[in-house]
């Protein structure tokens, strides 16, 4: 383990996640079927987001989030954490109080069209970043709002948040 840079040690927990994630969803898939299967999917990443948010927070020292600078730094710390290069996720800030996420590629598209079910898949990756907001008492709005996949529907993803922040 002492051989690993942290940042490899990151790349490989986040992989061997993702690929839990990925198994369990397709074998709830095959069991349950695709609409039940997305709104389990979907459940679980907010409440594990909700919990993730903490976490991370406190890990980092990160108290009550009040500014944009606090939401900036907690934010970019949680990012290094759990969303590795393999991700391909990129963010800006842009302007005040807004934060700008994207998919160069995305690795649930991916999966998901591998195993045939794209054309009613769900995202669940920005429940996530939804459920961190929330979890932080962080008002929000998003823009667009998506069902669905964005990247199958659109050929790109991203959302705008515009944070409610002092």
């Amino acid at each position: 383990m002492r051989a690993l840079e942290t940042k490899q040690l990151i790349e490989l927990l986040n992989k061997n996640w993702m690929t839990h994630d990925a198994m369990w969803f397709l074998h709830c898939m095959q069991e349950c079927g695709m609409e039940k299967t997305n709104r389990i999917n979907k459940a679980a990443v907010r409440a594990m987001g909700m919990i993730e948010a903490k976490r991370i927070a406190k890990a980092l020292g990160v108290g009550k989030v009040q500014t944009f600078e606090d939401f900036k730094r907690l934010f970019e710390g949680a990012a290094e954490l759990v969303m590795p290069d393999f991700m391909k996720f990129t963010y800006t800030f842009k302007a005040d109080k807004l934060l700008h996420a994207e998919w160069q590629t995305c690795f649930a598209h991916e999966g998901i069209s591998r195993i045939g079910a794209i054309a009613e898949y769900e995202c669940g990756i920005f429940e996530r970043i939804e459920a961190w907001l929330d979890a932080l008492n962080i008002p929000f709005r998003v823009t667009p709002e998506v069902r669905g996949c964005m990247m199958h529907s659109e050929g790109q993803c991203y959302r705008d948040y515009e944070l409610d922040l002092e």
